[in-house]
């Protein structure tokens, strides 16, 4: 019987191909946490979760545009062919995947920050809320708590 965690051949060239083409259209909180850091990202952050979790709590350097409103007034809020991050809760939620193929719809280039708002928080990034804003101790299933980064 062949084990379905390790094929007993394994098709390095799909391999490569796979984890690229992830790298390409994903991000993590730590990463986008660091290219926020700079003068120009080089992308805009859209929260594409709607107005009562928007008002529980977002990233500070977002824009919110829920996936819904996204094919309506994209165009309006960022300029065509600008590179666009998105976010939605967590990775229990496709609502990101969601955002990022409206986005690519409308031929932006977009990637995915995986882990969403939750890993955001959990990370212990800032986060903005209606009392200001907010920084979580870092969870240590989710980051190193001496390091802003996951260092790897």
């Amino acid at each position: 019987m062949t084990s379905t965690t390790a094929p007993a051949t394994i098709d390095t060239s799909a391999a490569l191909a796979h984890f690229a083409a992830k790298l390409a259209f994903e991000t993590d909180p730590s990463d986008v946490a660091s290219a926020l850091g700079d003068a120009d990202p080089g992308f805009v952050l859209v929260d594409s979760r709607g107005s009562a979790a928007w008002a529980q709590g977002h990233l500070p350097a977002a824009v919110h545009l829920p996936t819904a409103r996204i094919a309506a007034e994209a165009a309006a809020l960022i300029p065509s062919g600008t590179p666009v991050v998105v976010y939605c809760w967590g990775p229990g939620c496709n609502g990101g995947t969601k955002a990022a193929l409206e986005f690519a719809k409308l031929g932006y280039p977009v990637r995915e920050m995986i882990g969403g708002f939750e890993y955001w928080a959990r990370e212990g990034f800032e986060v903005t809320t209606s009392g200001g804003v907010d920084r979580r101790t870092p969870d240590p299933l989710t980051a190193p708590s001496s390091l802003p980064v996951c260092d790897c």
